[in-house]
């Protein structure tokens, strides 16, 4: 799986209530998708488009288990890229089918707005603007097809184990 797209850089240890604010949680994921990063940066979801990334540095996520994933692609973010993840934050986003590539040093390396091609399987890295390359630490080939199949739903169903 192969994603294009612009770069969206945060810190360290962004936690979930950053990304879920509790007052959206009774909202429909619709509406609460509008209130990504609203303290952060505020205005950031009206400014990011269908495909971009979200890098960010250590601990990723780290926080309560609101379902965070599932904001992100109500807003079309087409992968997560972080130094580290915070654990409960990527089973959340693995079974949500959201690509979250771990790549040490990657929020050192990007600015936002810089375009750039990850390979969510083998985890390379390529900025286009002048060829810079990372790279970080694959996942698990039975992680990759939870992911590449949409999620841990999809999978089931596709492998018998749910109706379809």
């Amino acid at each position: 799986m192969i994603i294009d797209g612009r770069v969206w850089v945060f810190g360290d240890a962004v936690d979930t209530d950053n990304m879920y604010p509790g007052f959206a949680i009774r909202m429909s994921p619709e509406e609460a998708a509008k209130h990504v990063f609203y303290d952060l940066r505020p205005g950031w979801t009206d400014e990011v488009r269908p495909g971009d990334i979200v890098v960010a540095g250590r601990n990723f996520g780290l926080g309560s288990s609101r379902p965070v994933a599932t904001l992100f692609q109500h807003l079309g973010v087409a992968a997560l890229i972080a130094d580290e993840f915070n654990s409960l934050f990527l089973r959340n986003a693995v079974n949500s089918g959201l690509p979250a590539v771990t790549i040490p040093g990657v929020s050192e390396a990007l600015e936002d707005g810089d375009e750039i091609r990850v390979d969510v399987k083998s985890t390379d890295l390529i900025r286009a603007s002048d060829g810079l390359t990372l790279a970080g630490t694959p996942m698990p080939d039975y992680v990759y097809d939870i992911v590449a199949r949409g999620g841990l739903r999809p999978k089931l169903q596709a492998d018998g184990f749910l109706p379809a």
